[in-house]
């Protein structure tokens, strides 16, 4: 498996914010956390692609 190519597809971050998001919901919790919760695994997905991005354009410019 391509763990980078994994770690920097929006479709991934969606459905893991998705299905989070929906067995808090399930569980009893409160949609606004639900809410909470989803936005803060899209905003670490930006920084995770970012950061995995940059290293990779790095290692490109060493080689």
């Amino acid at each position: 498996m391509n763990w980078k190519r994994k770690l920097t597809s929006r479709k991934f971050w969606l459905a893991l914010a998705a299905f989070v998001s929906g067995l808090i919901v399930a569980f009893g919790g409160a949609q606004s956390t639900a809410d909470t919760v989803s936005g803060v695994l899209l905003q670490g997905a930006a920084v995770v692609g970012y950061l995995l991005a940059e290293g990779l354009t790095d290692a490109a410019g060493k080689e």
